[in-house]
């Protein structure tokens, strides 16, 4: 029994070690909606990727803007704007940021903005 414990153990942790980290989130795609506690987003459109890329050493990070709506106050109020990847967004006391998305940015390799992912957090002011 003393052996097993090890085993299972690594095995616990491999398995975590393998979730993707935007399945811990809400995410959403193009066009769908995340439910980001109280709020829903769906982001519609990318504005800008000059992310810098992860094969490539870069004097600027650069950044990543979308076009998205954002339902606040239970969905009363709609806001359509930008949200820029790490900024926040507040309307009233609530809150949203893009705080991720996937895949990252390859030089040479342009992305299909049919496999972005985006992952969102709330909050309160």
């Amino acid at each position: 029994m003393k052996r097993a414990l090890p085993l299972l153990a690594t095995l616990a942790l491999a398995a975590c070690a393998t979730m993707p980290a935007a399945s811990l989130s809400p995410t959403a795609e193009l066009g769908r909606v995340a439910a980001v506690g109280n709020l829903r987003v769906r982001p519609l459109q990318i504005v800008e990727d000059s992310r810098c890329p992860v094969n490539v050493q870069c004097v600027w990070a650069g950044r990543l803007v979308i076009l998205a709506e954002v339902d606040f106050r239970g969905g009363s109020e709609t806001v359509r704007g930008n949200l820029t990847l790490g900024e926040i967004l507040r309307y009233g006391s609530e809150s949203v940021t893009l705080v991720a998305a996937l895949p990252d940015k390859v030089a040479g390799s342009p992305t299909n903005p049919r496999d972005y992912r985006f992952t969102f957090r709330s909050g309160t002011n």
